[in-house]
């Protein structure tokens, strides 16, 4: 379902808006329709991502590495 907004925009914004739209060869509609889906779009990535990379902390990380051995060992000539 497709709703009407109203917007209040500066008369040079507006300007500006308008000649970026025909430029493209489309409507001041389309172009600020795709720029707000493309906003929706990367924060839902981005939100999708920290929240992997948050459970992959919460795992955390198998290194398969064995314990060091002692310092003795370590310092043994």
């Amino acid at each position: 379902m497709k709703t009407n907004v109203t917007l209040k925009l500066d008369a040079d914004l507006l300007r500006e808006t308008k000649e970026i739209a025909a430029e493209e060869g489309r409507s001041v509609s389309a172009l600020v329709t795709d720029r707000l889906e493309a906003l929706v779009r990367e924060r839902k990535e981005f939100e999708r991502a920290r929240r992997r990379a948050l459970a992959r902390l919460k795992k955390g990380l198998h290194l398969d590495s064995t314990p060091p051995p002692s310092r003795d060992a370590l310092h043994e000539r």
